[in-house]
């Protein structure tokens, strides 16, 4: 039974396109995940960026001038 399978080209061919489809999928779908945890990596450093800065003016503010902005934040 075996030699018949290695033995006939359509089924070779058959299960080599079934192969190349499955591997085909996997790799596409690996391609994705690794893009997407490229945009969180982005996107988390961003935010990153985005807190530093913020950080960085509370610190050369005023404590009147931090009272006045925080006063003006809640009432929005």
């Amino acid at each position: 039974m075996t030699g018949f399978l290695l033995s006939n080209p359509t089924l070779l061919a058959v299960m080599g396109g079934l192969l190349a489809a499955l591997v085909a999928f996997l790799k596409g779908n690996s391609r994705g995940a690794r893009r997407e945890r490229d945009r969180q990596a982005r996107a988390e450093q961003k935010a990153r960026d985005i807190a530093c800065e913020v950080q960085s003016d509370i610190g050369v503010m005023s404590p009147g001038q931090l009272r006045a902005e925080l006063a003006r934040r809640t009432r929005q």
